[in-house]
């Protein structure tokens, strides 16, 4: 188990670091409609695996714990909504779509903010991939090794375009495409790390992993309603952004309930 437990703890770093490679392969900007509609994929599998892979199985874990079945669901769900909002409004980073750094003041460069927004929301997923998979070496609420590689793989695809999405601006402000290459894989990295804290702590977590679960789902949906959707919906292209997320979510629900 531990090789399983280790490819779905580095899987998700590697979809970053294929995409990130992107720079190395495509010359220019990323065309507006292809990156609207890998925003949009990306949103679709970060949804689908917030429900199928956290959302659901919090609910019948807590039904096997004899807990009330929507209450570890509801709270954690919350709980991780209001953390991502917390962290939101005081790390200093900046999104795709705007000029405007959020977060406090700092001296760090749009560059290095650009690469701290997306590391910010690869910290739930990151969180997500690890709880998902300590419950499968607990045997929690039938919550399998097969459904956690599942939601791996999924946050692994789902990783590729925001790699590539993050990098192809970067090459052109740091005019070079290894330090925008090292800057895009460089934002993953925070993925198995806090994976990998999270299953350190499996013995702690164990009898609170349903709000555990909702928890890092309620992260997840921050990140997809606060960026990625507002990115994918801005300008023209919005109905191809919509399309992505049809796609993605599609793509998540075929690989949890075909693998899980």
């Amino acid at each position: 188990m531990q090789s399983e437990i280790a490819y779905g703890l580095l899987l998700p770093f590697l979809g970053t670091t294929l995409g990130a490679a992107m720079v190395f392969f495509l010359r220019g900007e990323m065309v507006s409609w292809l990156q609207k509609l890998l925003l949009g994929f990306a949103s679709g599998v970060m949804i689908a695996a917030s429900v199928w892979s956290l959302l659901i199985p919090s609910i019948n874990m807590a039904a096997e714990m004899w807990q009330v079945e929507w209450m570890p669901a509801v709270l954690g769900f919350l709980a991780g909504m209001f953390s991502l909002l917390v962290f939101d409004s005081v790390v200093p980073h900046v999104h795709l779509d705007s000029a405007e750094p959020e977060g406090i003041k700092s001296g760090l460069g749009r560059s290095s903010m650009l690469v701290m927004a997306v590391t910010l929301h690869n910290i739930p997923e990151g969180m997500a991939v690890g709880v998902v998979l300590a419950g499968a070496m607990t045997e929690s609420a039938g919550i399998t090794l097969m459904g956690a590689l599942a939601l791996s793989i999924g946050i692994a695809i789902q990783n590729f375009p925001e790699g590539a999405i993050v990098s192809m601006p970067l090459k052109q402000s740091l005019r070079s495409r290894w330090k925008a290459f090292a800057y895009g894989a460089g934002s993953g990295i925070v993925e198995p790390i806090a994976g990998l804290i999270t299953i350190l702590m499996i013995d702690w977590v164990q009898p609170i992993l349903p709000y555990f679960l909702s928890f890092s789902a309620g992260a997840m949906i921050y990140v997809v309603v606060e960026e990625l959707i507002p990115e994918s919906q801005s300008g023209h292209h919005s109905n191809v952004a919509t399309v992505g997320v049809a796609l993605g979510f599609a793509l998540m629900m075929l690989l949890d309930v075909a693998l899980g």
